[in-house]
């Protein structure tokens, strides 16, 4: 059975689904290998309606959600300018979020958002994209690997109180 896909820029309206997307989905893929006291007090800061509703008001960055067969299945998260969680210029575009419902993993919808984040970063005349990968997220480094990735630094990510290695991996457009 073939999946209906469609692609559409998340509005403030929604930031309630868009909330409970993103603590739906981090928890699902992180909760196993983090504290409860960190995976709290991560949630809470990362994605409580005040900081959602900052991140959607800034002109740098967008959302967009995927929907598969008119139900939202998941969302990428892309950032340009000062937007960008690491300063990467001006020729640069950071997908900071490909967010997928578990029950929707391993049907292609990771590569299909990717494409769409590639597709934005061309239009708007980007050299390369750039995402952050935890180090210990071993199918989402080999994904990004088998889409042409490669890794170009590292930075620290907070979960909570622990500081956490991300890979810096990057692809030129």
């Amino acid at each position: 059975m073939k999946m209906m896909l469609s692609f559409k820029e998340c509005t403030d309206e929604e930031i309630l689904l868009l909330q409970k997307i993103s603590i739906e989905t981090f928890d699902e893929t992180f909760r196993e290998q983090n504290s409860q006291e960190n995976m709290v007090a991560y949630l809470e800061k990362a994605f409580n309606l005040q900081q959602l509703k900052n991140e959607l008001s800034n002109a740098s960055s967008q959302f967009y959600f995927v929907y598969v067969d008119e139900k939202v299945a998941g969302y990428v998260k892309v950032n340009t300018a000062d937007a960008q969680t690491e300063q990467m210029g001006d020729e640069a575009l950071e997908i900071e979020r490909i967010y997928i419902k578990s029950q929707y993993q391993k049907h292609g919808l990771g590569k299909y958002l990717l494409t769409k984040a590639i597709e934005i970063a061309k239009k708007q005349n980007k050299k390369h994209i750039w995402l952050g990968v935890w180090e210990r997220n071993e199918n989402a480094l080999a994904f990004y690997k088998k889409m042409g990735f490669v890794q170009t630094g590292a930075h620290a990510f907070y979960m909570g109180d622990e500081e956490q290695t991300d890979f810096i991996m990057t692809l030129s457009l």
